[in-house]
């Protein structure tokens, strides 16, 4: 049996691919041979041989059309998209605490990216008869913490169900679309949350991170996944290799959601 995802000389966009789990996944899509285009709102300093760093502020309407345009010009087409996407500011405190505009930021930072970027490339999708989208959602739209992410989980469920709803429409045409489902994951962001979680409460970082699992009501595993875990997932799901799989969402939680 052969390894080889076949993934070679293929073209992708990965969305909020500078950091966390998407830059993770712009490095296995570039290992695995595809030529990428990342976008965050600023270009690296650092710059990778197969990746094509575009800047633009995709929780805009203008943003999302500067990006698609640039995918169509500079590569004539698209194979894979993954928006990766996704975080909220809003303050803690729960429900009372959320004015429109941040549900309006949440919303246009973990919704509307996917919607209008799917609707400009997809056209190009649909003619070559052939394409691959995948969604990051989050085990929040099914484990939210009101204090703190009720307007976050609320966006990461619109996603998820308009994932599925595009995965009817355009599979017929040769188009796969697929979720993935991350729970806690050891980003940079994370790591950041938790060391002030540990400074807050005079511990250490493992009792930051301790913090934080238990605040998700424990993960079996025994720690959160690792950035480079979930890209493998979605390399995975982006080859020809998962050819029969489209409108699933695939949870990588750690065990974290206590569901059968």
């Amino acid at each position: 049996m052969s390894f080889n995802l076949e993934l070679a000389g293929r073209r992708a966009l990965v969305t909020g691919g500078t950091k966390g789990i998407g830059a993770a996944v712009v490095e296995s899509l570039r290992d695995a041979g595809m030529t990428v285009v990342a976008t965050a709102r600023s270009v690296p300093d650092t710059t990778r041989d197969g990746v094509i760093y575009i800047a633009a502020d995709l929780m805009t309407a203008v943003g999302c059309q500067a990006v698609t345009n640039a995918v169509l010009d500079r590569l004539g087409g698209i194979d894979v998209i993954v928006n990766a996407l996704g975080g909220s500011s809003a303050p803690g405190g729960g429900f009372s605490t959320l004015h429109d505009g941040e549900w309006d930021a949440t919303i246009n930072q973990n919704l509307m990216p996917a919607v209008r970027i799917d609707r400009a490339l997809l056209p190009s999708m649909i003619e070559q008869g052939s394409g691959v989208v995948i969604h990051i959602t989050s085990i929040q739209r099914e484990l939210p913490l009101p204090d703190s992410t009720t307007a976050y989980a609320a966006a990461k469920a619109a996603l998820s169900t308009y994932s599925k709803s595009l995965s009817k429409e355009v599979a017929p045409k040769g188009i796969r679309v697929v979720r993935v489902s991350p729970g806690w994951v050891e980003t940079e962001a994370a790591v950041r949350l938790a060391e002030r979680l540990a400074d807050q409460a005079g511990t250490d970082y493992e009792g930051g991170k301790k913090i934080i699992m238990d605040s998700l009501g424990g993960i079996p595993l025994g720690r959160p996944a690792r950035p480079q875990e979930v890209a493998d997932l979605i390399t995975f799901l982006a080859s020809p290799r998962a050819a029969s799989i489209t409108g699933s969402e695939y949870v990588i939680d750690g065990g974290t959601v206590p569901t059968v």
